[in-house]
């Protein structure tokens, strides 16, 4: 069985992409990364999706950006609720944060022989944010089998993006066959103390929308 390290967020599409990985016979190696997130409760849903999907490994990695990436997401501003959703940056990017991320991935990937490094990113239903296109996928892949001893040994990482070109419907839909608890996930921007979503920032409206036009319930709001 071959082994992929799977960027775990704890969110609705990384726990898809990872459970579309599984379900093609790979091993999971999930790897999470407390960034300096304001959202820190998603952490604790990465650790419940992981255990829910089995996975193999997983890897909780401390790497606070806040001191060199400054986003609504790591406080350096309020959350943004209610805005209009477009093709426009918002303040909740954070500045190179796949690019990290993918990197560690990569380091993690060559040390245990994974042939796959997989990300949930997507592409259609997304807050304008940089490092969610196809473009930069590819980069990323060129880079793996450039700057690695695998890729230069022939043995290049395929970077996987396997939610890129879905509608968050779909995504909801797919991973509901696969038989997903949605309720293990967290997407909010901005929770409440209670850990709930706010309902209102870009990553509630977005997936309230995908369940909607999905025709399914979403399991956090019962």
């Amino acid at each position: 069985m071959p082994d992929a390290v799977v960027l775990l967020s704890g969110g609705l599409d990384s726990c898809t992409a990872a459970a579309m990985i599984a379900a093609e016979g790979y091993a999971l190696n999930a790897l999470t990364i407390r960034y300096g997130q304001v959202h820190a409760r998603e952490v604790e849903a990465a650790r419940a999706v992981a255990k829910a999907l089995g996975v193999r490994r997983h890897t909780e990695l401390d790497l606070d950006l806040r001191g060199v990436a400054a986003s609504a997401l790591t406080g350096a501003s309020a959350v943004p609720k209610d805005r209009p959703i477009d093709a426009s940056i918002p303040s909740t990017y954070v500045p190179a944060r796949n690019t990290i991320f993918l990197s560690l991935a990569l380091a993690w990937a060559e040390t245990l022989g994974a042939s796959d490094i997989v990300i949930g990113v997507n592409a259609l239903d997304y807050s304008g944010y940089p490092d969610c296109r196809p473009e930069f996928i590819e980069a990323v892949e060129r880079l793996a089998a450039l700057a690695t001893k695998a890729g230069v040994e022939g043995h290049a990482l395929k970077v996987s993006a396997p939610l890129l070109h879905l509608s968050k419907a779909e995504i909801i839909t797919l991973g509901t066959s696969l038989g997903l608890d949605y309720a293990l996930t967290h997407s909010c921007y901005d929770p409440t103390p209670d850990g709930s979503p706010c309902g209102h920032c870009d990553s509630c409206r977005l997936r309230a929308a995908g369940f909607a036009d999905a025709g399914l319930p979403d399991p956090l709001l019962r």
